[in-house]
């Protein structure tokens, strides 16, 4: 009986070691994260970055996004709506962190519709049919411009813009303030600086709540 509880024993202690090396790792984690946001300075928010809503909403939430990642696709919706339900206070700034084989491609795409204004209906469009082309083991981000083809765009430039100079030196800052950040897998979330943690829908919501209320203070 005694070596039963003596067992017993040693296992919730084994259990509660687990659970504080977890909240150690967690802690850990979002100290470096903070630190590299605060080290990275302008790496969050550039210039060429793609924003949706408000441009001088006083939240600003900045996803590191792969258009290949099915998280990234699952989030998307939320994201949007976080946004649309802010009355303006909320702006969605997105980067991008290729991370799949194919993503660099699928980013310079979108990029080429961007600069012919049809970013947010590109992005829906190649997201709908991110079953199709972004097969991890098959990746075809060409597809994308079948997806896209009804959007308006003027192809032959889009298809021009896609290879320019100017496309690829804005994917190689975002992957470089990926790496400056520490982001390491997509969808990646910062709210006004503060680096999304603990991954969740739920989360996410709840520290744009927090940044919210510190704007709506009188």
């Amino acid at each position: 009986m005694n070596r039963r509880w003596l067992m017993v024993g040693a296992v919730g202690v084994v259990a509660l070691a687990f659970i504080a090396g977890v909240v150690v790792y967690k802690d850990r984690t979002a100290q470096q994260a903070v630190q590299a946001v605060q080290a990275g300075g302008d790496a969050l928010v550039r210039a060429h970055a793609p924003v949706f809503g408000n441009p001088q909403a006083k939240v600003t939430i900045v996803e590191f996004f792969d258009p290949s990642c099915e998280t990234c696709r699952a989030f998307y919706p939320l994201v949007k709506s976080i946004v649309n339900a802010s009355f303006g206070q909320v702006r969605l700034v997105v980067r991008y962190a290729p991370l799949h084989p194919g993503s660099d491609r699928a980013a310079k795409i979108l990029e080429a519709a961007r600069l012919q204004g049809q970013y947010w209906p590109a992005l829906e469009k190649a997201l709908a049919d991110q079953p199709r082309w972004a097969s991890h083991g098959n990746p075809q981000p060409e597809l994308i411009w079948e997806s896209i083809a009804d959007t308006g765009l003027d192809m032959a430039k889009a298809r021009a813009d896609a290879e320019s100079p100017a496309i690829a030196a804005a994917l190689q800052q975002d992957i470089a303030d990926m790496k400056t950040l520490g982001v390491r897998a997509t969808p990646g979330f910062f709210v006004n600086g503060r680096p999304l943690t603990d991954f969740g829908a739920v989360q996410l919501r709840a520290l744009v709540d927090e940044e919210l209320a510190k704007v709506r203070k009188p």
